[in-house]
């Protein structure tokens, strides 16, 4: 067994799959460590839920949050001009990437995009809503008048 820290192969981009495989695999932006790049927390309260989605390097302007049945869709996209120069001229390698990821959720369909809430900051987008309560059936009044 090869040693491992925090749960990663250490010897993964030495050993690990030819390198044409590992090129052409994922998404060409964050490579293969894109199931990696949305990293969430899911918390359970009496009340609702809380998710803590990491989204470094992101801005507020680049994430969206939708909601269609029953599902909550996070998405980031980040874009950047190719051609962009500093002024010292232009780029010969970049490491900071941009393009788009995004993750879905069910919360179920009775959840109104009123009653979710979101905050980001630091690079992490927090999100809560509440549970869903449970519809009682309703009574219908049997009896019948008399006149």
């Amino acid at each position: 067994m090869l040693p491992s820290i925090f749960g990663e192969n250490l010897f993964d981009d030495f050993f690990g799959t030819p390198f044409d495989e590992e090129f052409f695999r994922g998404n060409p932006h964050y490579g293969k460590k894109e199931n990696r790049v949305m990293k969430t927390d899911i918390k359970e309260s009496d009340n609702g839920y809380e998710l803590d989605i990491d989204l470094p390097g992101f801005q507020k302007e680049d994430i969206k949050i939708s909601s269609d049945n029953g599902y909550l869709t996070i998405s980031a996209e980040k874009k950047t001009d190719a051609d962009e120069k500093d002024k010292n001229g232009k780029y010969i390698r970049r490491e900071r990437y941009y393009g788009s990821c995004s993750r879905s959720f069910y919360v179920g369909e009775d959840l109104k995009n009123e009653d979710i809430k979101a905050k980001f900051a630091d690079g992490i987008l927090h999100i809560s809503f509440p549970k869903p309560q449970p519809q009682l059936p309703e009574t219908k009044n049997t009896y019948i008048a008399i006149e």
